[in-house]
């Protein structure tokens, strides 16, 4: 799920700043195409057991993300900290991630928090 103001994505609880939505939509797919092929040459390194390659794979997904806006200077300019791997119940985002977490209850499902 999506925090309000889009800044960031929410994964079991925990805040990972999602990509600049300004970015054109051919501009972020080319990101994303890059960001996909470096993770298969971490995979492809780690099998073989290169570190040399490891490094400069994770190099590359690292690169990515920053063009993305995920990794980096942020993206917004209203002067917001960066709350990448925060805990949602732990940040401003607290009220509407517990509401979030209630509704869940009611309807049946368990949202981790």
């Amino acid at each position: 799920m999506m925090t309000p103001d889009g800044r960031y994505l929410v994964v079991r609880g925990r805040l990972w700043r999602a990509s600049n939505p300004a970015l054109a939509d051919e501009v972020r797919q080319r990101h994303v195409n890059a960001l996909m092929d470096a993770r298969r040459a971490v995979k492809t390194a780690l099998a073989q057991g290169d570190r040399a390659m490891e490094a400069q794979a994770r190099a590359r997904v690292d690169a990515a993300k920053v063009a993305l806006g995920e990794r980096g200077p942020v993206w917004w300019d209203d002067g917001a900290p960066d709350l990448t791997r925060k805990l949602a119940r732990n940040t401003c985002y607290s009220e509407w991630f517990a509401a979030l977490a209630q509704e869940a209850e009611q309807g049946g499902a368990r949202l981790r928090q």
